[in-house]
């Protein structure tokens, strides 16, 4: 016999005992995992024949890259025009990017109405943009302009603007408030409280996040080679086409060394606008 406020030791072996939330994640995404492995058509195998000697050779080659002076020389000219693609087209997406989500923010209209209908037409423009991936933006711009660079250009800078708009009116809107009120006790403008408390508030973040899609930007244009951009993708692509394992990785190097440049310069450039 068991009191009337206790619970019988056989009610306590009888409940069922819950993984642990981050067990219950980890078992989700398993199951996620092994059901879009089970779901891949592969027909031929997951490694078609001669794909693992490929693979050797491949590795093999990272060791001995292609170092002669006409071929460095080649890839550092090659490298240049990534770098300078993707410039560009961070030009555009800054360009283009800034503008909307200072609108996308709502930070300028006081009123709610206004503010309301700024933000979701930004908003909706800034969806359109990043919505579509860069190489689909690349297939369009072939279609409009042709097999030129112009349209690899294009094709980095508009997805990229609206993934910096949409940044940039988050970072706006996060600053804390209480650090604005001092500017419009003085009677600021909301332009004013933008240039003079959000934009400084925030700067670092947008600073630092615009160098990491600059990263992005230069992954983009050696991506994008085959819409006429050259460069560093292109090289890849036609040492691979060859077989030429280790000029393509010499290729490679010379993309991770921008990237590696990008981030130093990014970090310095945070340094000191948090001095």
């Amino acid at each position: 016999m068991t009191s009337a406020g206790q619970s019988s030791p056989a009610t306590h072996s009888s409940r069922v005992r819950l993984p642990a939330p981050r067990m219950q994640l980890t078992l989700l995404l398993v199951a996620a995992f092994l059901w879009a492995a089970l779901s891949v058509d592969a027909p031929g195998g997951v490694i078609h024949a001669g794909g693992i000697s490929s693979l050797r050779e491949i590795t093999f080659s990272l060791f001995t890259p292609e170092l002669s002076t006409s071929y460095v020389s080649t890839v550092v000219s090659d490298t240049f025009t990534t770098i300078a693609f993707a410039i560009t087209g961070m030009t555009v997406a800054v360009v283009a990017g800034v503008p909307l989500g200072i609108a996308a923010s709502g930070v300028l209209q006081r009123s709610w109405l206004p503010r309301l209908g700024v933000m979701a037409s930004a908003r909706a423009v800034l969806a359109s943009l990043r919505a579509v991936h860069e190489i689909v933006w690349a297939i369009l711009f072939v279609a409009a302009f042709g097999l030129t660079p112009l349209a690899g250009v294009l094709a980095i800078g508009v997805p990229y603007a609206g993934i910096l708009g949409r940044v940039l009116a988050e970072r706006l809107q996060d600053v804390p408030p209480e650090s604005l009120a001092a500017l419009r006790s003085t009677g600021a403008s909301e332009t004013e409280v933008l240039f003079y408390g959000r934009l400084p508030a925030s700067g670092a973040d947008i600073v630092s996040y615009t160098f990491y899609r600059l990263e992005c930007a230069v992954r983009a244009a050696a991506v994008l080679s085959f819409v006429g951009l050259g460069g560093l993708g292109l090289r890849i692509s036609t040492s691979l086409d060859d077989l030429a394992f280790g000029r393509m990785w010499t290729a490679v190097f010379a993309l991770v060394l921008v990237i590696i440049v990008i981030d130093l310069w990014s970090a310095l450039v945070r340094r000191r606008l948090s001095q």
